[in-house]
């Protein structure tokens, strides 16, 4: 039999380890509380949250945020109902006719593609070239403006996925690099004749490439579409990162102004600043 000073000091005992375990679970989850930032520009505020599935992406950022980087920067890119781009370093003291687009810091981020992780309005996403890897360019990113789908455009939309998926793995499989280094030594030559007779055979190609997994829009991410908005066809081909959790009205600001052929604003838009937010 227990006796009764024994059982107190074992109630006791108790009590400390689970008051320990509540600290300790207390403390993982503020450590696991999702990085937010703070995103003034000229047309409103925004509040972004970083996604912990994407450490590479979450933690450039964060750097380049602690930096200064963005600060000033001008959204160099619009189409509305599309997205909003920013991130070339050179934008922060170009005038409006200068041609921006093609700077960053020189360095890419690998790509951090998840299937959950999609392009709703609001998303913030990664920029890149249009390279194999699909690597992320270092500063520069967009944020998702995207119209409401119907079930006839998620389908549209869809099929551009893969077709966009098609291109990326057949461009990978070293059983088509005969045909890619022909194609760019013929670009090289400039012989446009052969160029265009490559072309033609790589783009049949891709057409009826099917050395990989299609892709089906989820049930779930087709009611957020069909009910906020977003591009899906951006789905599985570039690294989203993050999302708007408050001013998505800042984003359809930002969207709507005046832009030339070459869709920059024909009015300045401008980060003005950004910091992280504490927990």
């Amino acid at each position: 039999m227990i006796k009764p000073i024994l059982l107190s000091l074992l109630f006791w005992t108790a009590s400390l380890v689970l008051l320990a375990n509540e600290r300790s679970i207390s403390t993982e989850i503020q450590e696991s509380d999702p990085i937010k930032i703070e995103m003034v520009t000229n047309f409103g505020t925004l509040i972004v949250q970083l996604y912990d599935e994407t450490p590479l992406h979450r933690d450039n950022f964060v750097r380049l945020v602690k930096e200064g980087t963005y600060d000033s920067l001008q959204f160099h890119r619009i189409i509305q109902n599309f997205m909003v781009q920013a991130g070339d370093i050179r934008s922060k003291n170009a005038t409006l006719t200068d041609t921006l687009g093609g700077s960053d810091l020189g360095y890419r981020i690998p790509a951090e593609i998840h299937p959950h992780l999609f392009h709703k309005k609001g998303a913030l996403g990664a920029a890149r070239t249009n390279n194999p890897e699909r690597a992320s360019s270092s500063t520069q990113f967009y944020i998702v403006q995207g119209r409401v789908q119907n079930d006839s455009l998620l389908q549209h939309n869809e099929n551009r996925i893969n077709q966009f998926l098609a291109s990326h793995f057949a461009t990978n499989d070293p059983d088509n690099k005969p045909l890619l280094d022909s194609l760019a030594a013929a670009r090289k030559e400039k012989n446009e004749e052969l160029v265009k007779t490559l072309s033609a055979q790589w783009n049949e190609l891709t057409k009826t490439y099917s050395r990989f997994d299609r892709y089906t829009i989820p049930d779930s991410h087709r009611e957020v579409y069909k009910a906020l908005g977003g591009t899906p066809h951006l789905d599985q081909s570039y690294t989203v990162f993050g999302e708007v959790i408050s001013g998505l009205e800042v984003i359809d600001a930002l969207a709507g102004v005046e832009t030339n052929r070459q869709d920059r604003p024909v009015v300045e838009v401008r980060i003005l600043s950004m910091k992280i937010l504490p927990k």
